[in-house]
């Protein structure tokens, strides 16, 4: 059997690229998608050049371009194993009250639509490998942040995985929520030192692609370890 072939999107930094580096570690084929094809390219040539990962600009909000990204991996590779959908973005500052509405838009286009066109377009090829879906949530999908839209779009990845378990069911098909605390990545200026990093939350999507095929890893939630009080 050939290796298996794990598609990213949002994977030209932070999470998306640590996963990229220890899947490849693991003997995974790599499909890397997002907006940034230059480091894309670069993150290719690092893993071992287009026999082992492949490239693909895609803006995760336009369906016509998710649709193409999954046909070329199939025509890359010849199949498609497992798909994170961790393309995502941060949203306004301001609350409900006094927030960038246009911030809004994009960010709920993006961590929600976004992660929907991406099962769309790739279920159909999921079944047939009998395949894994991962999506990055969020702990703020678990609890309430005060007048985050934010928070309201992972509660909402919540509810997607929470759904196509439901309808893959079945199938064969893995689903498995990551929900990362505060991650340092370049979503957020200035994250806490004490912050997760990506390998953190790598180790997490590897761990539960590792599982063998009758065991199915449905939430990881990750949070950093609160700062040592000096009292």
């Amino acid at each position: 059997m050939s290796d298996p072939v794990l598609l990213i999107t949002g994977a030209s930094s932070g999470i998306g690229a640590a996963t990229a580096r220890l899947a490849a570690e693991g003997g995974y084929r790599l499909a890397l998608a997002a907006r940034s094809e230059d480091k894309l390219k670069a993150l290719v040539d690092e893993l071992g050049g287009p026999d082992r990962a492949l490239a693909v600009r895609c803006d995760v909000k336009v369906y016509a371009e998710q649709q193409a990204m999954v046909q070329r991996v199939l025509d890359h590779f010849g199949q498609l194993d497992a798909v994170y959908a961790n393309a995502g973005m941060p949203g306004s500052d301001g609350g409900f009250s006094g927030a960038d509405p246009e911030v809004w838009r994009e960010m709920l286009l993006t961590n929600v639509y976004g992660v929907g066109l991406t099962l769309r377009c790739s279920l159909d090829a999921l079944k047939a490998s009998r395949g894994h879906v991962l999506m990055t949530g969020s702990a703020a999908g678990r609890f309430v942040i005060p007048g985050s839209m934010y928070s309201a779009s992972k509660w909402a990845v919540t509810g997607l995985g929470l759904s196509l378990r439901e309808e893959l069911r079945g199938t064969g098909v893995r689903v498995t929520l990551i929900e990362p605390g505060m991650v340092d990545t370049p979503l957020f200026d200035e994250p806490p030192a004490y912050a997760l990093k990506p390998e953190d939350i790598a180790r997490a999507v590897v761990y539960a692609l590792s599982q063998p095929t009758h065991v199915d890893i449905n939430e990881i939630l990750v949070r950093p370890v609160p700062p040592i009080s000096d009292d």
